[in-house]
């Protein structure tokens, strides 16, 4: 009877491509443990390279992590970790990931253009199919975090993941200035509109050390990351401070965290990735 039910559940999918393609969404994403989301109200935040560092930071803990890009306009993923070349199908007529390590791979719209800087014009049902496809149609295995790096703002982008991705959990990033806090604001209201769960909130560039005299320089102000969260009622993940090397080696495509070990950049992704981290342990 059970076999009978299989082949009839073949060929309503073989009649339906989007009954095979959700089927093939919903087996992708149940293996696996822990999907995030990446977001910011404003561009500029520092958004991919936190969603690349945390991602980092996972994958030096042992844990198998996916990074997915799905700012199809401005994907820097690649970039950031120095990954170049096409996404290859494998034996099973799946999307193979690009392998940063061995607990790390990637999966992102620039790995299948012909130049680095084509163009993206699509509109919101193109989006919607491309980020089901990246789920869907490509091989992550199984994973303990699946990290996706979403555009700014609350578009299709984001719309889509939280209707994809039901169990996602939303970081949220911000600077500490007024203009970036109220954007993301609207964020966190996308968020509790669609019914996801935020994980918390990150104030990035927050406080410069100077390298000549070390004094604490708020290029941004401070705090006021922190400050929205508590109004908000969401956790506060913490403070990530402005290194200019972080800069370089975004640009480098080589990872700031295995070059700067010992630095506060580096200590305030580890704590974070230990919170997420504390998600495998809580079962």
């Amino acid at each position: 009877m059970v076999q009978i039910q299989s082949s009839v559940d073949a060929a309503k999918q073989k009649a339906d491509p989007n009954a095979a393609r959700d089927a093939n969404v919903k087996g992708a994403l149940a293996r696996i443990k822990h999907k995030f989301i990446v977001m910011s109200g404003k561009g500029g935040v520092g958004k991919t390279s936190t969603a690349v560092n945390l991602s980092l930071a996972l994958a030096s803990l042992g844990h198998r992590v996916g990074i997915m890009d799905v700012d199809l306009h401005g994907p820097d993923v690649p970039r950031m970790l120095g990954l170049s070349g096409m996404l290859a199908l494998g034996p099973n007529r799946k999307l193979n990931p690009i392998g940063y390590s061995k607990n790390l791979s990637a999966v992102s719209i620039e790995s299948l253009t012909s130049t680095k800087d084509e163009a993206i014009i699509w509109r919101g049902p193109v989006k919607y199919s491309a980020i089901q496809q990246f789920i869907g149609d490509v091989e992550w295995g199984d994973l303990d975090f699946l990290v996706i790096d979403a555009p700014p703002g609350t578009g299709d982008e984001p719309l889509t993941v939280a209707q994809t991705v039901s169990d996602a959990k939303a970081i949220i990033v911000t600077t500490p200035q007024e203009v970036s806090l109220a954007d993301v604001r609207k964020s966190i209201n996308f968020c509790k509109t669609v019914k996801m769960e935020i994980f918390g909130l990150i104030e990035n560039m927050s406080g410069f050390a100077c390298p000549h005299c070390h004094t604490r320089i708020d290029l941004f102000g401070s705090g006021g990351g922190q400050k929205t969260a508590i109004a908000a009622g969401i956790p506060f993940l913490g403070q990530i401070p402005f290194d200019q090397k972080m800069v370089e080696c975004g640009d480098a495509g080589v990872s700031y965290l295995q070059l700067n070990r010992q630095s506060p950049v580096s200590a305030a992704f580890d704590a974070i990735a230990q919170k997420m981290a504390g998600l495998l342990a809580a079962g």
